[in-house]
């Protein structure tokens, strides 16, 4: 196929694949004269990769031309949009065009139609690869057991759910503590819980994860959470009104499901929920806990705001203001 389309915010994930693609068409003795690597956002660059693609290999093994921040299908100019539509049907079977980007392609843009139509008639390739949200613990999940895979691993179930707690959805560390642990790995590769707490320290979390630990009634969690942001630089008002938004969700989605409604879409416009696919994890979160719950979390974050504001230290103001 070839032209790849390759995007998504997942920069190792990409990495891994292009490094894998490389290494599956491009002659080792010949990387220097087919191999190339371009930047889209340098002048001229991505003219040149069309250029470059539309020329067959030399020697052996196929030609690859690797453009990373490609502009085709976010924000293409018309007059680059004209080269790759000329360019498409002219790049040789065994040359391959790599496309690089970490937005979504902009299916308004011709370009993007004009690739998207040769993806569906199987002429080109794309794959994306996307970080979990940070409230999304399943999908931090599945990241963690896809690097695994491909680094050749195997975890524990409770050693998963330690990177979780220990990287989140840092993706490049995620990879980088993958590698460490596959050095003291078992003579069949599996990592245990132990071997994660051993060698992976540090405790990844954002404010949402310290609205969490309030809703499961896990004050000590909470605080070792804010504490970790605020040694981390996070300024304490703006944790306070990331808790504060977080709740306010939860208060809306708690009374709209208590009144019947069920339309997902409806919830989230009400909660101010931008992916209404968020409204399914919240439902689950938020089962038998009432209303009044949340109603009282948010006083005592007006309460830890005043705090802040007259003056007390992050970590004072949160324990008396939230959990006193």
């Amino acid at each position: 196929m070839p032209i790849h389309l390759f995007w998504g915010d997942d920069a190792a994930a990409r990495d891994r694949a292009l490094h894998g693609l490389t290494e599956q068409v491009v002659d080792p003795s010949w990387s220097s004269i087919n191999l190339s690597r371009l930047d889209g956002a340098e002048s001229g660059q991505a003219s040149q990769a069309l250029e470059e693609a539309r020329t067959p290999p030399f020697g052996g093994g196929d030609r690859l031309v690797l453009l990373q921040r490609s502009p085709f299908c976010n924000g293409c100019p018309a007059e680059l949009a004209d080269q790759l539509e000329a360019a498409v049907e002219l790049i040789p079977d065994n040359t391959h065009l790599v496309l690089v980007n970490a937005a979504k392609p902009d299916g308004r843009l011709r370009t993007t139609k004009t690739l998207q139509k040769r993806i569906k008639q199987g002429l080109d390739h794309e794959q994306s690869f996307v970080l979990p949200a940070v409230w999304d613990g399943a999908g931090q999940r599945q990241l963690v057991e896809r690097t695994a895979i491909a680094i050749g691993l195997t975890l524990e179930p409770d050693a998963i759910d330690a990177l979780v707690d220990a990287i989140g959805n840092d993706s490049a560390r995620l990879e980088s503590e993958l590698r460490k642990l596959s050095l003291r790995a078992d003579n069949n590769g599996q990592v245990s819980v132990k071997l994660v707490e051993e060698l992976v320290g540090g405790l990844a979390t954002n404010a949402l994860q310290v609205g969490e630990a309030l809703l499961d009634g896990q004050p000590g969690n909470a605080i070792a959470r804010w504490d970790a942001l605020i040694e981390a630089g996070e300024p304490a008002l703006r944790i306070v009104a990331t808790l504060t938004g977080q709740i306010r969700g939860w208060l809306w989605v708690s009374l709209l499901e208590q009144q019947g409604e069920r339309d997902v879409a409806v919830i989230a416009k009400a909660a101010g929920i931008g992916n209404p696919k968020r409204i399914y994890v919240m439902r689950k979160q938020l089962q038998g806990r009432p209303p009044k719950r949340f109603l009282s979390l948010l006083g005592r974050l007006l309460e830890v705001e005043a705090r802040l504001k007259r003056g007390a230290l992050p970590g004072d103001a949160f324990r008396d203001g939230l959990l006193g």
